[in-house]
């Protein structure tokens, strides 16, 4: 593993004993709290296609999100992971079926036309470890999102669609030393604050 790596994964590891500690009433109340800042996001309250993530160990849930989203007519999508470890997505409504993947993770059950590409959604809430000021994110390690995205990399204005890091406060770290495949997000979003790092017109 690189100087990098090995200091990336210490990171994780402090991150992860962070949001675990955190108490039932306060992800309950972090849970509604993200709703208000997540609202503030224009293309989130207005466009078709949003996509969210099926919440496992301690990530933030979203389910109060989802049920604003479609109670406005927009379409709801959680990630698939392919064999080839990028990320396609489909629609998604409460009470569908679901089948878990090979890591455990609830997907939509659904057949390949019925699923859309990276570049086909409009926002999609990205699940992150820990995030800074300038937007940029720590994952799990896997890498799907910053694969999954990499046609944004290079994005000098507004990119469709617009990446949302959604996290709780305490998962803030000092300045991430960003690697060349890692993808920007355009907002973070926690319980407490929302931090638009898009560009002023």
């Amino acid at each position: 593993m690189s100087p990098a790596g090995s200091t990336r994964a210490s990171i994780r590891n402090t991150l992860r004993a962070r949001r675990a500690a955190l108490s039932p009433t306060e992800r309950i109340a972090a849970t509604q709290a993200l709703v208000t800042q997540v609202e503030r996001i224009p293309e989130f309250m207005t466009d078709a296609r949003i996509a969210g993530y099926w919440a496992i160990a301690g990530e933030l849930p979203l389910a109060a999100l989802m049920s604003g989203v479609q109670a406005r007519g927009q379409t709801w999508h959680l990630p698939i992971v392919d064999d080839d470890g990028l990320l396609r997505f489909a629609p998604w409504r409460t009470g569908a079926a679901l089948a878990a993947n090979r890591f455990g993770i609830p997907e939509p059950v659904c057949t390949l036309e019925q699923s859309c590409a990276p570049d086909d959604l409009d926002v999609v809430l990205v699940p992150l470890l820990g995030f800074d000021r300038a937007g940029w994110r720590l994952g799990f390690g896997g890498g799907y999102y910053d694969r999954s995205f990499a046609f944004l990399r290079e994005r000098q204005g507004p990119g469709k669609p617009v990446l949302v890091g959604i996290g709780y406060a305490v998962q803030e770290v000092d300045p991430i030393d960003a690697q060349p495949w890692d993808v920007r997000m355009d907002y973070i979003a926690t319980e407490r604050e929302l931090i638009d790092l898009t560009p002023t017109p």
